[in-house]
């Protein structure tokens, strides 16, 4: 093929297709800082159009942090190779972005034409390790920090204050929202890893591709655009790390897990180096695990090697009585945030409170009583009205249970049957007006018939406020 035969639109379009195809951001610039090619990739790292970018200056566009140059500008200026530089810059919306570039000069007849680069996106890994640091950084929970004073918490939170002696592995079993890692936050607060890291990771929260870096970090060069970057069980050594949801790592991580709980060691993706490693590990579910065996979400040997110590959270519907104490540490909680002076809460809110079966746990009644909050203004009591709308319906007033209609009038003759279900219908209605302080809406809604049709049985039951 002759020189001239590279720009044929044959060959320009097989070019185009390559350069859109390829698995990586590819940006160059020619040599004023100009845009020339700008990818589809590209486009999707940065959440940009290609007429935002194409042939426009690539300063006019991306903004980069004080301490950092471009470097595609870089490259321009110096004429020097960079390979797997990290870099955090924004998009034209404020869109924070993280690649790791490998970038080249275009140098023509001893002359710097253009700079090219190729970029591979970080960007939600470095959140997420960013989340974790922010997360070792903040505030401990300890075991005084755990609310209720029932039988049925008190007996986990002892096992609990046992296993911070030793370094064993610890399984914390749980419905969603019962409060796991605030049992696993007060096991290593109250070990001897106590001034350690402490770093917790939602398995669900990341896809499969970028669990394995996140995990066991990466070397240079093991795939493009990788750089060396200590993982989780590095960044966690001599502390403990919390796997929430385990039940949701593949089952080949599950295997490298147990690898690494046996031998103590672990090894970096694409690096031939054993690293030692000093982690407790505590894992969080929230399911029965034997079920996560049987449907082949849980491997049975991880779970013998995890489950050294298993923690057994109880749902909210479990421990009740628990209710008035938690309801008053989470008003006391929003009264600080809210700057507010809420004493309490009305008995008869309570009282449904404690029937209701809380599937959500106690997260659940947490957002039940701030939302409640918000609703408030200078009252110092939540009253029914002032609970969350989703929710007015759910907590109706205790079922009166006993016989309220006259079955047998003074002559003992039956009254009858129209009679008494006319008593009952007044006493259902005049039950759910007080309990709902006389408002028409909320006591139409809870009985489930419209305004009118309330309106028009209390006239005709003679039923007033």
């Amino acid at each position: 093929m002759t020189k001239s035969n590279y720009s044929t639109p044959l060959v320009q379009s097989i070019f185009e297709k390559i350069i859109n195809e390829v698995d990586a951001g590819i940006h160059a610039i020619d040599e004023h800082g100009t845009t020339i090619i700008y990818n589809e990739q590209m486009m999707k790292m940065e959440s940009m159009e290609k007429h935002d970018v194409l042939h426009k200056n690539l300063l006019d566009v991306f903004m980069f942090q004080d301490n950092q140059e471009s470097t595609l500008v870089k490259a321009l200026r110096e004429g020097k190779t960079t390979i797997n530089v990290k870099q955090t810059y924004f998009n034209n919306k404020g869109k924070e972005i993280t690649t790791i570039n490998n970038t080249f000069p275009i140098i023509d007849d001893g002359k710097i034409k253009g700079a090219v680069e190729i970029a591979k996106d970080v960007t939600q890994l470095e959140k997420l390790i960013r989340e974790n640091n922010r997360h070792r950084e903040s505030k401990m929970v300890t075991f005084e920090q755990i609310i209720g004073s029932s039988t049925a918490i008190q007996d986990v939170v002892n096992i609990a204050k046992r296993a911070t002696r030793t370094p064993s592995s610890v399984l914390i079993v749980g419905d969603t929202g019962t409060g796991k890692e605030l049992f696993a936050q007060s096991i290593h607060n109250g070990s001897s890893r106590s001034a350690k890291p402490f770093i917790s990771q939602n398995c669900a929260a990341i896809p499969d591709t970028l669990m394995e870096s996140l995990l066991f970090g990466t070397v240079r060069g093991a795939f493009t655009g990788s750089a060396d970057q200590p993982g989780l069980f590095e960044q966690a050594n001599g502390g403990t790390l919390l796997l929430d949801e385990i039940n949701s790592l593949p089952t080949n991580l599950q295997a490298k897990l147990l690898r690494v709980l046996q031998e103590k060691t672990i090894r970096r993706i694409g690096d031939t180096k054993e690293r030692t490693i000093d982690v407790r590990i505590i894992a969080n579910m929230n399911e029965d695990p034997i079920d996560a065996i049987n449907e082949n979400r849980l491997r049975k040997d991880l779970y013998y090697r995890l489950g050294v110590v298993t923690l057994q959270i109880p749902p909210l519907r479990e421990r009740k009585e628990d209710i008035p104490e938690l309801v008053q540490t989470f008003i006391q909680k929003y009264n600080d945030r809210f700057q507010m002076e809420v004493m309490g809460i009305d008995e008869r809110v309570m009282s449904s409170f404690s029937q209701y079966e809380w599937p959500g746990n106690v997260r659940e009644l947490e957002h039940v009583i701030e939302g409640a909050m918000n609703l408030m203004i200078g009252e110092e009591e939540i009253h029914y009205h002032h609970l969350p709308f989703q929710y007015q319906n759910r907590f109706l007033p205790p079922v009166n249970t006993k016989v309220i209609s006259q079955v047998r009038n003074e002559d003992q003759a039956y009254v009858p049957l129209k009679k008494q279900l006319l008593q009952f219908e007044a006493h259902c209605i005049k039950e759910a007006l007080e309990y709902h302080e006389d408002n028409i809406s909320q006591t139409a809604k809870a009985l489930g018939m419209s305004r009118q049709s309330l309106q028009y049985r209390m006239r005709r039951l003679n039923i007033t406020k």
